[in-house]
Formats: structure tokens, C-alpha cells, sequence
């Protein structure tokens, strides 16, 4: 008999405790890889889901959502379109002046604000106050709705009149009448208020699909 068949003899079968542990070892890797798999599964989940929600907040932000279902329900509106006009005009960003003077989230003129003003009985406005996201909202939303129910409640010629103005609408309005035929999107003479009064439908769209539940609706 050889040495190492000898020293086989004298060891002998592994006893069971040995085995016992090995298996218990064996056992705990294997729930350890295990759990650290579905750990991983999470994390990339997780990760998509804030990479996602980041990617579309940046696509489409919402902001003073509580202001904007507080006003969608005082002015009879829709709160996706306020969001949408919102989005076309500013990008939620606050206090944003355009180079012809309009001013905060919706972006009112001084004129424009002023005649709402004395339309609504704000005895106690200041143009300053456009920078302060109640009285921008609520403001625009007075204009909207006042738009809406100037046309009939077409939102194409009221965001028309949002962007170009309400007299430049009426002559649109008037011209086509005069041909026969309707002032659609496609009929609006400035291609600067088409681009505005498609961009503004389509994100109504999206806000209505994307943010529901923010919105109230």
C-alpha cells in the first residue's frame, strides 16, 4: 500500500459536520449571488425610471401645478392647456421678460395685464406683480378664457389671438369668411403663430398623457 493510499485509509470517509458545512457555505453563496442580482435588477430599474422622469421633466417641465388647477377651475379651463401655454410660452421659468416687454410665466404684456386688470377689478395691480406666478397665472388664464369665449371656444383662433393678437385674428377671421371658408391652422397668414398654436395643442396632448394625475384630471 502506498503512503497516500495509507494516509486515505487512515482519514477516511469526510465526516458529516464537514459536509454539512461545505453545503451550508456552498448554500450562502449562492443566495448571496442571488440577492445580488435582484439587487442589481432594482438598481438598473430604479435608474431607469429617474433617468426617464428626469428626461421628460426636462422635455416637458410643470411647475405651480397647484396654481394652475386652482385657476383651471375658477376660469372654467382646461389645466393641460394653461400647462401647454404655459410650456410655449416660458418653460416655467420665472420672471423670463421678452424683447417686446411681456413678462413671467405666461408672458403679459404691461398693456395686456393692465386691461385685465380693469376687466377683473385688480384695483390694486402692479406691472411688477407679473413676476410673482399667482397673479401671471391667474392673469393669463383671465385672458385665455376671455379668447375662448371671444371665438366660440376655438382654442385655434384663441391661441392665434394669445400670440399675434386679437386684432390681427379678426381680420384672419374676416378675410377668410369673405372666401367662404374657415380660419383653420393651416389658413393663419404668420408662420411664426402657427409654429405657437400647433406647438401649444401638442403639449396640451402631452400634459393631459404625462402629467394626469398633477393636473387633476
Amino acid at each position: 500500500m502506498s503512503t497516500r493510499t495509507a494516509n486515505t485509509a487512515r482519514r477516511g470517509p469526510p465526516a458529516p459536520a464537514a459536509s454539512r458545512r461545505r453545503a451550508q457555505v456552498r448554500r450562502r453563496r449562492a443566495v448571496a449571488l442571488v440577492a445580488t442580482a435582484a439587487l442589481a435588477l432594482v438598481a438598473v430599474l430604479v435608474l431607469r425610471t429617474t433617468v426617464h422622469d428626469a428626461v421628460q421633466e426636462f422635455a416637458l417641465p410643470l411647475r405651480h401645478e397647484d396654481i394652475i388647477r386652482q385657476q383651471a377651475r375658477e376660469k372654467s379651463l382646461d389645466p393641460a392647456l394653461i400647462a401647454a401655454v404655459i410650456y410655449a410660452e416660458s418653460h416655467f421659468i420665472d420672471g423670463r421678460t421678452s424683447s417686446a416687454g411681456a413678462e413671467g410665466l405666461m408672458q403679459l404684456t404691461p398693456a395686456t395685464a393692465n386691461d385685465i386688470a380693469r376687466k377683473s377689478g385688480g384695483t390694486q395691480f402692479q406691472v411688477s406683480d407679473l413676476g410673482t406666478p399667482q397673479v401671471n397665472i391667474a392673469y393669463g388664464a383671465f385672458y385665455l378664457r376671455y379668447l375662448l369665449a371671444r371665438y366660440d371656444g376655438s382654442q385655434t383662433l384663441a391661441l392665434a389671438a394669445y400670440n399675434a393678437g386679437a386684432g390681427n385674428v379678426d381680420h384672419w377671421v374676416a378675410a377668410a369668411r369673405a372666401r367662404g371658408e374657415a380660419l383653420d391652422i393651416d389658413a393663419i397668414p404668420f408662420g411664426e403663430t402657427r409654429g405657437y398654436v400647433r406647438k401649444v395643442l401638442d403639449a396640451e396632448g402631452q400634459y393631459r398623457t404625462h402629467y394626469a394625475h398633477e393636473l387633476g384630471l
